[in-house]
């Protein structure tokens, strides 16, 4: 019921409101017919610029919003009294909420940062251990011509003797930097650069020697070489170089049979072909040869050697000793080069130097000090980061012993040890709400039907993400604590007008009621607009789309849920939280009040 007037013994009583300002006209005319002459005035005075407006007709369009937005707000107070009045099915139905809500935090994947389509991937090229550059070249040829075909890409830049993965130089190893068109031309399906990067593996069917392997670009820049995870496997027990070889490729072999994985290898080899070279210190002491003098002519004739800079016409030079190939080709040509004595007298290597054909690592890798094999990984399609991450500790757990141990590194390992600060930000700044509402409110009652609100909009983000299926990320958790403040500023609207009507006079379910059905329309108005202002993150595209996806859909779902159900609730909560708190004086005051004498 809304009170227009009360005064002097008069009051006027309207009990639809919306129905009263659809026809205010009709209605104050009747109204001011109908009283004194004074009290005509003062309901003029008081509620004329409201409800009256004789020279202007809205709109037919407005007027069909309005007669709609009456409708609604109708069926609307008619389900908050439903409520109102059925605190057992309403207590039942939140704590369902609740459940669902926590199920789907623990159904949906968490990730730290979503995979982008930063608008180029890698392609790394490797091909049988020692292989020559020669035929390095020729494969990054072959690929390089395939690659400039393809119709979703700009430009492609291949590099031979480099290792990428492993940085290291290495001639059986390339990289290539391929630049895909704008994403305005790269629309429709499988022309995302997630979904180019796996299809690379399709040139390895245009030679016979070798591998490619396609890479999309990691989300953070500089925090690790490729997409997916990374991590070191640490031989902690002093085992051989072999050992930690052959443990390194059974968790590659088992992680191949787990589904949350996808595209788990390993650089580290102990069969690389290489020369072992022995010096024979004791002739070479006997001859006059520094030792250094003979590491330095072995650089510089099989190696490169570096000598100095000098500067010419205003630029900077490197100079560097470097035999031909064609002196460097076989461990025969050792017999070239010659060191100096320190008698003056030239002696050639072969005659201080053996050499020995062995196999072994090119490179080692420690982590932690300890002798570490590298893993690279990705997480297959339908699975988030988290869950690969779980999935290979898993596998590292029961395939080796206690004498092997995960080294997280990139975000993989940012990811691990940031797990939970997300949801610790969002209790933080729920709290901070709360305090703020309790020192305007000067108690600690009200708040707590605001923030009752909350958990309506946590449903709705997570229940949005989930349809879609999207990741649940540092994105995402910021959209989270953006929905504190949106959410309670719609249970604000309703709890601050109840309690100015509650201590007016009104009942607590009469106030309650009243506060929903007058501010009804000022919440779907607000939160539509917002709605409509975050859309436009939910359908990007582009650089950065997948990040503003997450946190977009988890706002407009969230939104929708605060918009749609905590309104209907938020009523109940006063109503429960001021009848608890009155209940309570109450109960204070009687002890009091029983001593006094009569």
């Amino acid at each position: 019921m809304a009170v227009l007037y009360r005064a002097a013994g008069i009051e006027i009583v309207w009990p639809e409101l919306p129905v009263l300002v659809s026809h205010r006209d009709r209605v104050f005319h009747g109204i001011a017919a109908a009283l004194p002459k004074s009290a005509a005035d003062a309901v003029a005075s008081s509620f004329g610029p409201q409800l009256l407006n004789l020279h202007k007709e809205p709109a037919s369009s407005f007027r069909v919003l309005n007669r709609g937005f009456a409708w609604l707000t109708l069926r609307y107070t008619g389900v908050v009294e439903f409520f109102l009045k059925r605190t057992f099915i309403s207590v039942v139905l939140v704590a369902a909420m609740l459940g669902a809500t926590g199920y789907l935090f623990t159904k949906v994947p968490g990730s730290l940062v979503p995979q982008e389509d930063q608008g180029y991937v890698l392609m790394v090229t490797q091909l049988p251990a020692a292989a020559a550059s020669s035929r390095t070249r020729a494969v990054a040829a072959v690929t390089s011509d395939a690659i400039a075909k393809m119709p979703t890409v700009q430009g492609v830049v291949s590099l031979y003797g480099f290792d990428i993965l492993s940085r290291a130089q290495k001639t059986n190893a390339g990289v290539s930097f391929i630049t895909l068109k704008d994403w305005a031309e790269r629309t429709r399906a499988g022309e995302d650069a997630q979904e180019i990067a796996p299809g690379l593996s399709k040139l390895n069917g245009l030679f016979r020697d070798g591998v490619v392997i396609g890479f999309n670009l990691p989300p953070i820049q500089g925090i690790r070489t490729t997409g997916g995870f990374e991590l070191f496997l640490q031989n902690r027990s002093g085992a051989s170089l072999e050992a930690l070889a052959e443990a390194a490729r059974k968790v590659v072999t088992e992680a191949a049979k787990r589904p949350e994985l996808r595209g788990v290898s390993t650089q580290f080899s102990t069969s690389i072909p290489q020369y072992r070279i022995n010096i024979d210190r004791g002739k070479a002491k006997t001859l006059g040869v520094p030792i250094n003098t003979i590491f330095d002519s072995m650089q510089s004739g099989f190696g490169s050697l570096y000598v100095n800079d000098f500067s010419l016409f205003g630029r900077t030079y490197r100079v560097s000793l470097s035999s031909e190939s064609d002196f460097r080709s076989s461990p025969k040509d050792l017999r070239f080069i010659y060191v100096r004595a320190e008698t003056g007298a030239m002696i050639p290597l072969n005659a201080l130097v053996s050499v020995e054909r062995v196999v072994g690592p090119d490179t080692v890798d420690r982590f932690n000090i300890f002798p570490a094999a590298k893993i690279l990984g990705n997480p297959a399609p339908g699975y988030s980061s988290g869950q690969s991450l779980v999935a290979m500790q898993e596998v590292v757990s029961s395939t080796l012993g206690t004498d092997y141990s995960i080294g997280w590194t990139g975000s993989a390992y940012q990811e691990l040890s940031t797990t939970g600060t997300g949801y610790q930000g969002f209790l933080f700044g729920l709290l901070m709400v709360f305090l703020i509402l309790a020192a305007q409110y000067e108690r600690w009652s009200l708040p707590l039907a605001v923030v009752t609100a909350v958990p309506f909009a946590l449903f709705g983000a997570i229940v949005a993400i989930w349809l879609r299926g999207i990741e649940n990320d540092i994105y995402f958790q910021i959209g989270l604590v953006t929905l504190i403040g949106l959410a309670a500023k719609n249970a604000i609207l309703i709890v601050e007008f109840a309690a100015q009507r509650h201590r007016e006079g009104l009942s607590v379910s009469d106030a309650a009621l009243e506060a929903a059905r007058l501010r009804f329309r000022p919440i779907v108005m607000t939160s539509l607009a917002f709605i409509l202002g975050v859309l436009p993150l939910a359908i990007s595209t582009g650089a950065g789309s997948v990040s503003r996806h997450s946190i977009g859909t988890g706002v407009i779902g969230g939104m929708i849920a605060a918009t749609a159900l905590a309104i209907i609730f938020v009523p109940l909560s006063f109503r429960l939280v001021t009848r608890g708190v009155e209940r309570k004086a109450a109960a204070a005051v009687a002890p009091s009040t029983a001593g006094e004498p009569k």
